[in-house]
Order: C-alpha cells, then sequence, then structure tokens
C-alpha cells in the first residue's frame, strides 16, 4: 500500500484525531502495526519504565549516562511539553518535522488494514508503531522507553527491551487500572517478561506483587533503596551509590536520591543483560549533566526565578511541596507566587491538600488557570477549591500566558508553575527559546483521517 504523504501539520492533526477513539487498553491492535510494518521493534533491545512517579527522571538519567558512553540512544519522553516531536529523540534531539510526517504516513497506510481485524488504532498505537519504526531505521544502540498508562496493556509493552524497571507504585489512573495500590502494582508489574532482567524501586505490598511476577517468568530482580543523600543544593543533590561512591545528581529535589538508585540498578543491568556497559567514568557524566525540561526546573526571566514542575498526582504534588520546603532557602528571598492548574480528571482535591501543606507556599500568593484543550478544571472551579482546602484565597486567571504575567507583575520572589505539565508546556514555550523545540503549528482539522 502507498504510504500516506502529509505535511506536518497534516500529521498531527491526523494522529490527533485519533483521540476520538479514547485511551482503549490492549496489545492486539499495536501488534498489528508492528507486524505490518515488519516488526521494527525486534531491532533494538533496551529498558522499558514504568512507575507512578519518576519514571521520567529515571528515563533521563539512564539517557544520558547512556548517551555519555557514546551510545546512540532513542527516548520516549511523556507528555511533550511544546512540540508533539518531543516524543520521538534520539541523543536527546527530537524527530524533524518531515521526518515524523513521512513516518505518520506510514502508519496510517496499514491502520485501516489493521482496523478491519482489531479496531481502530489510538492515537498513542499509532505513536507507538511511528516511533519503533524510526528507531529501526535510525539504527540506534538502544531504547530507553516510558510506558503511557500503567503496563500490562500499554502499546509500548508490545515491545521486550530485556530489561524491565518499575519505579514506585500508588494511587493514580484508578479509573483504568484499579482502585487500590496492590491492583495497580499488578498492572505495572506486567512488563516484566521471561528473559528479562528487572529492577523496582517499590516498597510495601506492591513490592511483593513485583516479586511475585518476576520469580513467575524466572526473571532476576534487582531491588534497591534510595541512595543516601550527602548534600542537597538549588541545583541538584549528591548521593552516595554504592561502588560509584559520591555522585553528583544533576536533577534538583531529594526525591532524585530514589530515582538515582534505579537508575543506576538498570545501567548495571545492560551490562548483566550483554546489552550495553557504561564505564564508571560515562555513569558520573551523564548523572551529572542531565536535563529532565519541567520537571523542579528553575529558569530566570527579567531577574525572576520561576520553578517548573508538572506534579499533576498526590504523590508528585507532596513531593514538590517537600523540595519547594528545602529548596526556598536556596532561591532569591521574596513573597513566592503560585500558577496551578489542574486536569478535571486528577485528584484536585489530593493535589491541592498536598501542596498546601507545603511551609513555603503558606503565604504564596495562589493563581488559579487552565491550559487549553478542554480536560483542565475552570480557573474559577479551582481557585474555590483551593480557598476551601487551603484556608487561604486564590485567584482567577483563566488564559495561562496572563496568569504567568500576573505573577511576574508584582514582587521580586520565585514564581512556581505546577499541577499540569500541559501548563508548564505553556509556560516553558513563553520562558525557553530553544531552536529544536519550536512550538507546533496550528492543528488543521482534517475532513477525513489518511
Amino acid at each position: 500500500m502507498t504510504p500516506n504523504r502529509l505535511a506536518y501539520a497534516e500529521a498531527l492533526s491526523a494522529l490527533e484525531s485519533r483521540g476520538r477513539f479514547g485511551i482503549r487498553l490492549g496489545l492486539s491492535r499495536t501488534r498489528a502495526l508492528l507486524a505490518g510494518l515488519g516488526n521494527p521493534e525486534r531491532d533494538f533491545r533496551g529498558v522499558l519504565i514504568t512507575g507512578t512517579n519518576g519514571k521520567g527522571s529515571v528515563h533521563a538519567l539512564v539517557a544520558s549516562a547512556l548517551t555519555a558512553a557514546g551510545c546512540r540512544v532513542g527516548q520516549t519522553p511523556k507528555p511533550h511539553l511544546v512540540t508533539y516531536r518531543e516524543r520521538l529523540q534520539i541523543g536527546g534531539v527530537p524527530v524533524d518535522p518531515e521526518t515524523f510526517a513521512r513516518l505518520t504516513g506510514e502508519v496510517l497506510s496499514i491502520s485501516d488494514r489493521v482496523a478491519r481485524r482489531h479496531g481502530d488504532p489510538t492515537e498513542f498505537e499509532l505513536l507507538t508503531a511511528i516511533t519503533f519504526l524510526w528507531f529501526a531505521e535510525s539504527d540506534i544502540d538502544l531504547a530507553v522507553v516510558e510506558v503511557g498508562l500503567g503496563g500490562r496493556l500499554d502499546a509500548t509493552h508490545a515491545w521486550d527491551g530485556g530489561v524491565a524497571a518499575v519505579t514506585n507504585v500508588s494511587l493514580d489512573h484508578m479509573d483504568r487500572l484499579g482502585d487500590t495500590v496492590d491492583a495497580i502494582a499488578r498492572e505495572k508489574a506486567a512488563i516484566i517478561m521471561r528473559g528479562d532482567l528487572a529492577v523496582t524501586g517499590a516498597t510495601g505490598s506492591p513490592l511483593e506483587i513485583i516479586r511475585r511476577r518476576a520469580r513467575g517468568v524466572a526473571a532476576p530482580l534487582t531491588v534497591v533503596e534510595p541512595a543516601p543523600i550527602l548534600a542537597v543544593d538549588r541545583n541538584g543533590v549528591e548521593v552516595d551509590l554504592g561502588l560509584l561512591g559520591p555522585v553528583r545528581i544533576g536533577l534538583r529535589g531529594r526525591h532524585q536520591a530514589a530515582n538515582a538508585a534505579v537508575a543506576d540498578a538498570i545501567v548495571d543491568a545492560f551490562g548483566a543483560a550483554g546489552i550495553a556497559t557504561v564505564p564508571d567514568a560515562a555513569r558520573r557524566a551523564g548523572y551529572a549533566s542531565v536535563q529532565w525540561p519541567g520537571r523542579l526546573e528553575l529558569v530566570e526571566t527579567g531577574g525572576r526565578e520561576v520553578l517548573l514542575d508538572g506534579a499533576h498526582n498526590p504523590a508528585g504534588a507532596a513531593t514538590l511541596a517537600s523540595a519547594l520546603d528545602e529548596l526556598g532557602p536556596l532561591l532569591r528571598p521574596g513573597q513566592a507566587t503560585l500558577v496551578l492548574a489542574i486536569m478535571a480528571d486528577k485528584d484536585v482535591d489530593g493535589v491541592i491538600a498536598a501542596l498546601a501543606a507545603s511551609a513555603f507556599l503558606r503565604k504564596a500568593r495562589v493563581i488559579c488557570t487552565a491550559p487549553s484543550g478542554g480536560r483542565a478544571l475552570p480557573a474559577d472551579r479551582l481557585a474555590s477549591r483551593w480557598s476551601a482546602l487551603a484556608g487561604r484565597p486564590a485567584e482567577a486567571i483563566a488564559e495561562p500566558a496572563a496568569a504567568l504575567d500576573a505573577a511576574l507583575a508584582t514582587g521580586d520572589g520565585p514564581v512556581v508553575l505546577a499541577g499540569s505539565l500541559y501548563l508548564v508546556g505553556a509556560a516553558r514555550a513563553i520562558l525557553v527559546s530553544d531552536p529544536l523545540l519550536i512550538p507546533d503549528p496550528p492543528i488543521p482539522h482534517l475532513e477525513t483521517v489518511p
């Protein structure tokens, strides 16, 4: 079948239109897409990472160490902040628009055939096939892949890279994964396959579930605890990584001690599985130079400090609150301002309660806003919930750019943007100039999907 020839904006529109099929967990459609493409996912190995929180940081740390060792690394950060192309990267560089459009056309050209037998592929299933096709044709050395949702039935689980990691387990996506941590743990543990080496930083009953899964498929499991913290400063942490000794981690917050331990165990697993050898010097260099945009990212504009962090669930918000209390004295003095947005399908009250507990934010000005797209809780309703739960007032400014302007217009203290990576992305597009991350053009709405 001749691939569809699409411009980049048309490719975005074609993928976005698949959103009408919603989220439908299951592997049959993705496996059929990959089979139609010649099974490109079989051409590379690597790690599949799941977990409630921390998988993005672990992803970034592992990829940075591999890159420092000279490996050509395919990455799948989620979600994107400024451009859809961020979701497909090699060596930290997003796919170019022309290649993305071409790959989208190739995958769409077989999607109708798949739909006849298995139902219409979703947006994420198509994106997964596009990603694996690009990685294969680009001859990467190995891939670092994040699960989209859960694990057992997530599209990325159509690939087995040889190493599987579960960062941790707490409540999130309960409508899809189950209403207990044990049910969610079973979904996430299922990415561990026979022949894999497995790594986890989970604790409690989720750890026991992960252990049972690993035993059931005869997969050796490494369980890690957070690395001992030696120092914390405004730009990162220093931890003790056992045989590596003191190591600088270029990500903010003491919670990175847990992520660093998981990441280093993954790198160990690569060596044990014969996938890649990463010398100590490369690990040190990679961990120190790692970058993870929008996650406790500190940027400056007009003499003001702005801290960007998604913190979209209660556990993430609690982690941010603790980090703010520790980082607060290291930031410039003055009244803080919190710009907050939360998606309506998230645990809004849980996120608010966690952030409201922060001593750093106790006297902060709070501005509630709502990124475009329809999923965000309206700014006025969010402000009402904040006032009711935190017992402190909040303003409502619907447009994120206007909310950011208002936050920067008064005072001289730090500004914190949190609660949604969509908000962080909108702010980052304004605050950070990056020639590799040009915002996407307006998406044309095609009458028919190619």
